[in-house]
């Protein structure tokens, strides 16, 4: 098995489309897409995330960091939320992501998560983030 983080992404178009779309049937769709996951046993964690106009980007790229309120008026595509599935295969999160509510401009990107064991067990960083894995059960 293997963790693949299915990202949704949208655009303003993909965003007024789900924001004139009623809250209780956005709830049930949802919850039939997260419902068949969890009894397929592949779902790990699932998060949406608030509008964009409520958040902040911090640019990292100059000598001191800038930080800029939302909304970002030159993004073509935004990160609306995830699906962290653990599935035996790409072609598996593929089929789930097929599933997935579509929405006009909506796409949904699928990322393999390396596990913890693909990094050099030697290094003093991943020793340390192996402990902590450890402490809080996450390994």
């Amino acid at each position: 098995m293997a963790k693949y983080m299915l990202i949704m992404r949208g655009t303003d178009e993909t965003t007024a489309a789900m924001m004139s779309t009623p809250f209780d049937e956005m709830l049930a769709t949802m919850g039939r897409v997260n419902q068949e996951m969890i009894k397929a046993g592949v779902l790990v964690a699932a998060e949406g995330l608030d509008d964009p106009s409520q958040g902040v980007v911090v640019d990292l790229g100059g000598e001191t960091p800038v930080v800029t309120d939302g909304p970002y008026g030159e993004t073509k595509e935004l990160f609306g939320g995830f699906w962290m599935l653990d599935v035996a295969s790409k072609e598996e999160a593929v089929e789930w992501a097929k599933r997935l509510p579509g929405m006009p401009g909506a796409k949904c990107e699928i990322r393999r998560v390396p596990t913890i064991d693909e990094f050099p067990q030697d290094n003093e960083w991943i020793v340390a983030e192996r402990a902590w894995r450890e402490r809080t059960g996450q390994l």
